[in-house]
């Protein structure tokens, strides 16, 4: 293949395809914070994977354990078979993930995508308590399968599905209310009133930090006050911990702030630790209820990300990473705010926690135009939101002082770039 050589993309893959658009070169190496494509050009990465490289790229403690995997000749391949590479990670993240957080939660593993998690944490919550719908919250988004795209909110992607989607109710997420304070008093009205036509669901799935739906973060008191509903009800609470799972919020669990336990949580992205598919759905034992092979796939089990996943577990086995984390937050936030400041013509309102935050600009298309000149500088970042309003900031959660500046300097270059166009419309 040549250098650079996008024909080939555009030749022989499908029109489906989409972050090649945003970043049209070919990468070819990458590193902690950076990629290198073909003609030796050099990325800072504020996008990781989705939030699938919360540790950056090829991490060389994971690599090392990997490459030692392979040439022992591991298996690679065991479906839900006992393995000594699963046996290992599960220990792992219960002494040092779940039994520190006072979690008691069985661990199984779906399949080895975000989705396959959500499907079978909807399943499992109709099995056992015998009821159809689930409720799900504006602006939401689980996944494209058809299961989690009916506890999606965004349009483009529900129409994707091709069939009408059912068995779910639409509630308002935090402040979607604009600042009412309404939205907790709306949905137990719903609850309750035998009137409303919304029946008592089997779950209410929501993520605390919304990711592709716009970095709309939820306060603590209504994660507190969705628990409530849920355990005066009998209804269970699923998290969804997909992208802000895995400290990119700046603990381990999302939800852990709030002090909330949900009954079912959904972990994909991060957790193999180096890229790698993986999946867990955790679940209270007394919900385990599946019975053996009720729910399952082929590559339920992979054994490479428990190697690597195994080994990213260390980096939780004392609060380093996670202040590290809070205190660049912190910075990030500061950072954030400056710019909304700075730069009126944004027409900005801060959005998010963690690292996962971002702007979102009340300006037609100037999100994708600040992610674009962004690229051409050197720092690969994406959009978020129902119409793409948002730009985000996702660098892996293990970025350094100078990898974190060096990309908020550059974003900062393509915010005055974009808002000093003449042709710039922000009335």
């Amino acid at each position: 293949m040549k250098e650079n050589n996008l024909d080939i993309f555009d030749k022989h893959e499908s029109e489906v395809r989409s972050y090649v658009r945003g970043f049209p070169t070919v990468f070819h190496q990458a590193k902690g914070y950076k990629l290198w494509d073909m003609d030796e050009n050099e990325y800072i990465d504020f996008f990781s994977g989705a939030g699938a490289l919360n540790y950056g790229h090829n991490d060389e403690n994971m690599k090392q354990k990997l490459l030692e995997y392979i040439q022992e000749d591991g298996i690679a391949h065991s479906l839900d078979m006992a393995s000594k590479t699963k046996g290992e990670f599960l220990q792992k993240f219960h002494e040092i993930i779940l039994e520190p957080r006072d979690l008691n939660y069985k661990v199984m593993f779906p399949g080895p995508t975000g989705t396959n998690s959500v499907e079978s944490a909807l399943k499992l919550a109709r099995k056992v308590t015998g009821r159809t719908n689930v409720i799900s919250f504006t602006n939401g988004f689980h996944g494209m399968t058809i299961g989690a795209l009916s506890v999606t909110g965004n349009a483009f992607k529900r129409n994707g599905a091709g069939i009408p989607l059912h068995h779910s109710f639409t509630m308002p997420f935090d402040n979607y209310m604009q600042n009412t304070g309404q939205e907790i008093a709306y949905i137990e009205r719903l609850l309750d009133d035998n009137g409303s036509g919304v029946e008592l669901p089997a779950a209410i799935i929501l993520e605390t930090v919304q990711g592709e739906g716009g970095l709309n973060a939820a306060r603590m008191e209504w994660l507190q006050s969705i628990e409530r509903i849920c355990r005066e009800r009998d209804i269970l609470l699923i998290i969804d911990d997909v992208q802000a799972g895995v400290g990119r919020t700046g603990t381990f669990f999302s939800f852990e702030p709030a002090g909330i336990k949900p009954d079912i949580v959904c972990l994909s992205k991060s957790i193999g630790g180096y890229g790698l598919p993986l999946a867990l759905t955790l679940i209270h034992p007394d919900y385990d209820k599946f019975a053996p092979g009720e729910h399952n796939g082929t590559f339920r089990g992979n054994n490479m990300a428990f190697v690597t996943g195994t080994e990213a577990l260390n980096y939780w086995k004392d609060n380093k990473l996670e202040k590290s984390v809070q205190e660049k937050s912190e910075r990030i936030y500061t950072f954030l705010k400056d710019m909304i400041e700075k730069y009126p013509k944004l027409k900005g309102t801060h959005r998010g926690r963690g690292f996962m935050q971002g702007i979102a600009s009340d300006v037609d298309g100037l999100a994708d135009k600040v992610t674009e000149k962004c690229f051409k500088h050197g720092l690969i970042m994406e959009t978020a939101g129902s119409d793409d309003e948002v730009f985000k900031l996702f660098p892996p959660i293990t970025i350094d002082d100078e990898g974190l500046n060096a990309g908020l300097a550059i974003l900062e270059k393509a915010i005055k770039e974009t808002t000093e166009e003449k042709n710039l419309v922000t009335s």
